[in-house]
């Protein structure tokens, strides 16, 4: 099968599930109009809102097409659930605006990751199905606040020995391995509990498979691209991870690793081997921001799992 006809392919399936959303929106809005499902504190989450969120996190991860249907509906029950929550805390802070060429840059990569070549498009795409730009926009400036309160409250704990990165970089074999990862990151109430939740992400995995399963149980904010991290050279693991992936095959996932916050599983998408023909300093730098997100991450978990016990959810 040739590139165009793929293309064409996986578009219309993405357009279909879509499709069926949008019309399951609008027959639900005559049937129950903004039924409110759940309340957090003041705070609602209707049926409405629910579904919008279906149609957004399925066009920031096409492969939900895969999901079924009450899987979706937790996930974006979940989503709206953090969302709320964080407006909260974010609320009693004084924080940046986030500037409108911040949104652009992130906005331009979600359309091209799916597919769409401009912007004009895209507007006509997700228009096409009750959202407008302007709500997505909303939700990426949370995100952005979000991630700026996290970098307020806790940058400054943020650890990394900049010696040991550069000597290890130096001292690099002539040949080194990069991992393309996905993740799941999980937090249990107790601990015997730990058990218990890895069965059903074990039993999510066979059926649902890894991308999905990040979806519906990660804590992290990759959940909403299915887990992916993306391409990580070994020299920006640290060495308990990598003692847990250096010896799987494509395709294959760790136990759960235990890191601040929770649980870690990962799964290896693909890994190559890359010759070291870098700039030190070009690397370095690449390094530290990867830590530095990687631990602010991290506090982010740990931060809103604390908060999270201060709301009284009730679902209806």
């Amino acid at each position: 099968m040739n590139l165009k006809k793929l293309i064409n392919k996986f578009f219309l399936k993405k357009f279909f599930f879509l499709f069926i959303l949008y019309l399951f929106y609008n027959s639900t809005v005559l049937a129950i109009e903004g039924k409110i499902i759940i309340k957090i504190e003041n705070e609602i989450i209707t049926n409405l809102d629910i579904d919008n969120e279906e149609i957004y996190l399925s066009i920031l991860n096409p492969n939900l097409i895969n999901i079924d249907k009450q899987s979706l509906y937790i996930i974006s029950k979940n989503s709206l659930i953090r969302e709320k929550i964080k407006l909260a805390e974010i609320s009693k802070y004084k924080l940046n605006k986030i500037d409108d060429e911040y949104l652009e840059k992130v906005i331009k990569s979600i359309y091209l990751k799916i597919g769409i070549n401009n912007k004009e498009e895209f507007i006509n795409y997700i228009e096409s199905y009750g959202l407008s730009l302007s709500t997505i926009k909303e939700k990426l400036t949370y995100e952005a606040l979000w991630n700026q309160l996290i970098y307020q409250k806790y940058f400054s704990q943020v650890k990394i020995d900049i010696n040991k990165i550069k000597n290890n970089i130096i001292s690099k074999k002539s040949v080194t391995n990069s991992y393309l990862l996905s993740e799941i990151l999980y937090s249990v109430d107790k601990k015997d509990e730990s058990r218990q939740i890895e069965k059903k992400i074990n039993e999510s995995i066979k059926k649902n498979g890894f991308e999905n399963t990040a979806s519906i149980f990660s804590i992290s904010e990759s959940s909403k691209t299915g887990g992916k991290l993306g391409w990580i050279d070994e020299g920006s693991i640290n060495k308990e991870i990598k003692q847990q992936i250096i010896n799987l095959k494509i395709g294959e996932i760790t136990k759960p690793i235990v890191v601040p916050g929770g649980f870690l599983i990962l799964k290896i998408e693909n890994k190559k081997e890359i010759e070291n023909k870098i700039d030190i300093n070009t690397e370095l730098e690449k390094r530290i921001v990867f830590l530095q997100n990687t631990q602010l991450n991290q506090f982010s978990n740990i931060y809103f799992m604390k908060i999270k016990k201060d709301f009284l959810i009730n679902e209806k």
